[in-house]
Formats: C-alpha cells, sequence, structure tokens
C-alpha cells in the first residue's frame, strides 16, 4: 500500500546539500539508524539540493546505498532548480529519484505540514 505522503503529518524530512562523500555516507547511515530506531513505517524524505544532488546522480559512489533505503520506503528527492542549473537531465538521476520544484520550497512546505526536519 503506497501512503500519500501530502497527508502525513508526522514524517521525517532530512536535509542534504553537501556534496562530500563522507559526509553523504554519515547522512544516509542517519537515516538508516533513524528507521531502525523508529521503525520501518517511519516515513522518511531526503531532500538534496546544490551540491547534494550529487549523491541523486551516483557521483559519490554510494548508489547501493541510495537504493537499499529507497527499497526500506526512503524517498530520495532532488531539487529541480539544481537539476536546471547543473543542466542534467532527469535521466541523469539514479532510479526511483523524486525531482522536486526547489529543495529548499519543499524542506519549507513539509515543516508547515508537521513533519520533523533533521540536517544530520
Amino acid at each position: 500500500m503506497s501512503v500519500n505522503r501530502d497527508t502525513v503529518d508526522d514524517g521525517v524530512v532530512v536535509h542534504l546539500p553537501e556534496s562530500d562523500p563522507k559526509r553523504q555516507e554519515t547522512v544516509l547511515r542517519n537515516v538508516a539508524n533513524l528507521l531502525r530506531a523508529l521503525g520501518p513505517d517511519t516515513v522518511v524524505e531526503l531532500v538534496t539540493h546544490g551540491p547534494g544532488v550529487e549523491l541523486c546522480t551516483g557521483e559519490t559512489g554510494l548508489a547501493d546505498t541510495v537504493a537499499d533505503l529507497q527499497q526500506r520506503g526512503v524517498t530520495v528527492c532532488a531539487c529541480a532548480n539544481t537539476v536546471a542549473a547543473r543542466q542534467l537531465a532527469e535521466s541523469d538521476l539514479l532510479p526511483g529519484v523524486t525531482l522536486v520544484p526547489s529543495g529548499i520550497a519543499h524542506l519549507v512546505v513539509r515543516q508547515r505540514q508537521g513533519w520533523s526536519y533533521l540536517r544530520p
């Protein structure tokens, strides 16, 4: 059964604006730990923008970890503004990555909907 994330008021939105692979790996590990601690039904979105979008292209070598988290229900989002500014196509993104019009605006919308905000 799929969850309509726009009606969820207790999700967790995780902010990732950095391109450093070690930093990204840490954030992905934090997301995995969050799921383990709060349970697999926890709704989590990982929002990337700016240099953080490199996670969504596979440039930082973490594609397998991203795929594993997606399999566990995490939605990985890339900022369409950043994708356009970097002259990337949607086909340049890893499978299953969701484009959001603005990464920053998406973070604000989720917080207004009552989601918890994390920037590990």
